[in-house]
């Protein structure tokens, strides 16, 4: 059976969300979901038909993302559900290679997504291309190397969140290419950053915030929340749950981290989400302090692959053929002729023999510069035809800093 597929209007925002909170399990409060709607870009949604049903949707964002070397339209994919009546019916297969086609027709040569469930979105060309790390600090263990970057002329200064939005933006802004994975913020996202109703707290309090600056201006921010409490011997045993801290240099980095690390009355910060190579682990003195869970975070899809490869910088040069798998959309699938190097990059389609052999999800796994390559190919799941051309792509693809998005879309 097929199901008709069209985006949705404004209009059908009932049946479009009814079918998200049915998928993701989820019961928005109402502002909760009055802020999701402001993020929809509605020409943007794809929703499946069975009959006057709404079952399944998708739907993207139009971001600009930065990339190895420079800044890239990617297509956010977000919004994916299928109603449980509706499962395994191709439903979701329809709706992804769809919306696939229309990311090319738009002129996006990339696609990116948070995936909620991980064996998902491979079957459809995704390469998990970042990952990210949670970790828990004790207050105890927080002290830093020596050595330690510090700037006399730098400050801390206790702030409400509500009132320095436009310091946090231009802090962003600034940092915003630094970095493979982030994306730039809309009106509407910042307001998803920022919010502080009582269920966006999570029992964790309100949103507090430190700016590092100097006469200047502002240089970094974090922003957390804190729960209080006391063990049963009246002893402090606070929480720091860090939500984000972004800041333009090492100084002011290390100063927030401080300001954060050194609060009264808590014996622990919990970060969720930060990135795999966050410069924190240089920074603290005993990092068996650091304890770490790893987690996947941005999956990239390559929708052209020609025209992604040639979009992006290389660390180091490379000329190679590879013979790219891909079944969700075949006008990637082929011979591809990759000449780069540090000043720009070519690729072009040939008939010639491959040096390397590789699914289409496996470059989008390597395109931010992850550098999974090579465990691919130590897992078999590429394929090398000419000795050492795994590594000479691996270390052309590789990149520093490490790719990591920050945020969900």
């Amino acid at each position: 059976m097929t199901y008709p597929i069209r985006p949705v209007d404004e209009s059908e925002w009932p049946a479009y969300a009814a079918v998200l909170a049915e998928g993701f399990n989820w019961t928005p409060h109402p502002k909760q979901e009055e802020r999701w709607k402001a993020q929809t870009e509605f020409d943007r949604t794809l929703a499946a038909f069975d009959g006057e049903t709404l079952v399944g949707s998708t739907a993207a964002y139009s971001l600009t993302m930065t990339v190895p070397g420079g800044r890239l339209p990617v297509a956010g994919v977000t919004a994916v559900a299928v109603l449980p009546s509706h499962r395994r019916r191709g439903v979701l297969s329809s709706l992804m290679r769809r919306q696939l086609a229309d990311v090319r027709e738009r002129g996006e040569c990339v696609a990116a997504l948070y995936a909620s469930e991980v064996p998902i979105y491979g079957r459809f060309g995704y390469g998990r291309a970042a990952g990210l790390m949670s970790f828990t600090i004790s207050r105890h263990g927080g002290a830093f190397v020596r050595g330690a970057p510090a700037d006399p002329s730098l400050r801390l200064r206790v702030v409400k969140p509500a009132e320095e939005r436009d310091a946090y933006e231009s802090v962003f802004a600034a940092v915003a290419g630094s970095r493979p994975g982030l994306y730039d913020r809309t009106p509407a996202f910042w307001d998803e950053v920022l919010a502080d109703e009582e269920f966006d707290q999570g029992g964790m309090g309100v949103l507090r915030s430190l700016l590092a600056e100097d006469d200047g201006g502002v240089r970094g921010y974090a922003l957390f929340r804190v729960k209080g409490g006391w063990d049963e011997n009246g002893v402090p045993d606070g929480e720091v749950r860090l939500q984000e801290l972004f800041a333009a240099d090492p100084a002011a980095y290390a100063l927030l981290w401080r300001g954060v690390l050194d609060r009264d009355l808590v014996t622990r910060v919990v970060a969720r989400a930060r990135p795999v190579d966050d410069p924190l682990f240089s920074l603290i003195a005993d990092t068996r302090q650091l304890r770490a869970a790893w987690s996947d975070e941005l999956w990239v899809r390559l929708v052209e692959v020609d025209r992604a490869l040639e979009s992006r910088a290389y660390a180091a040069p490379v000329d190679l053929v590879l013979e790219v798998a891909d079944e969700v959309c075949p006008w990637n699938a082929g011979r591809w002729r990759l000449r780069a190097d540090t000043a720009g990059a070519e690729c072009k389609q040939v008939d010639e023999e491959p040096d390397v052999t590789l699914d289409v999800a496996a470059l989008g796994s390597a395109y931010l510069g992850d550098g999974a390559l090579g465990t691919l190919h130590a897992a078999g799941m590429v394929g090398e035809r000419t000795p050492g051309a795994v590594r000479a792509l691996a270390t052309a693809l590789a990149w520093q800093p490490k790719p990591w998005a920050g945020l969900v879309f």
